[in-house]
């Protein structure tokens, strides 16, 4: 999660560092983006996602409808993400890191997990690493970010617990660009998994 809550433990950051929940970009994915018009396209095509249209109609019901613009497409430059999730900003999909309409859709429903946890958790507070840990861990194990298809893609072949594997890395390479975990990304995740690996709201089960 992106979190908004002071803990005593957390290391001093400036007061102006905002905080986004970003989708990691794994090292071996980087290949040859698709061009931007057909991102923008993509983000269009991705709206009619079973799962992404699913997810703004929880965020309706929760209050927390999809404001227009609230997704838009950019060059981010970054080479460290997919995309990331800014309260009261939205979600930014880096064309520029994407290779496919798949990364799309995965993209938009791991962002929209962080906008409902934004919406539904009261007093989150993004530049707490627990509140972001507890986050990113709901959003790649509930998005597919961690389907055993995408880990062989990514040349991770383990039988046995390669999802949580894959959840637990994938969460400490978005904490590693939150300032506010500099030293405590580890233990923030260790403290909340448990908790936050059995919250599948606002589905019934994990997808």
């Amino acid at each position: 999660m992106a979190g908004e809550d002071g803990s005593g433990d957390q290391p001093p950051a400036p007061e102006a560092t905002r905080v986004d929940a970003a989708a990691a970009l794994e090292p071996t994915q980087k290949t040859r983006c698709i061009p931007f018009e057909d991102c923008v396209n993509g983000i269009t095509k991705a709206l009619r996602h079973p799962t992404v249209r699913f997810m703004r109609e929880q965020m309706e019901k929760v209050g927390c409808p999809m404001p227009p613009g609230m997704i838009r497409a950019a060059e981010c430059g970054t080479h460290t993400h997919t995309g990331n999730y800014s309260s009261g900003k939205g979600i930014k999909v880096c064309c520029d890191e994407i290779l496919h309409q798949e990364d799309i859709d995965r993209l938009l429903i791991h962002e929209l997990i962080h906008a409902y946890d934004d919406c539904v958790t009261k007093n989150i507070d993004w530049k707490n690493c627990a509140h972001h840990a507890c986050s990113e861990i709901r959003a790649n194990h509930l998005s597919g970010d961690c389907h055993y298809k995408r880990e062989l893609l990514r040349g991770f072949m383990k039988i046995r617990g390669q999802e949580q594997e894959c959840v637990k890395r994938r969460t400490l390479m978005s904490l590693d660009a939150n300032p506010y975990c500099s030293g405590v990304a580890k233990d923030a995740m260790d403290a909340v998994w448990n908790i936050c690996y059995n919250d599948t709201r606002p589905f019934d089960r994990a997808p």
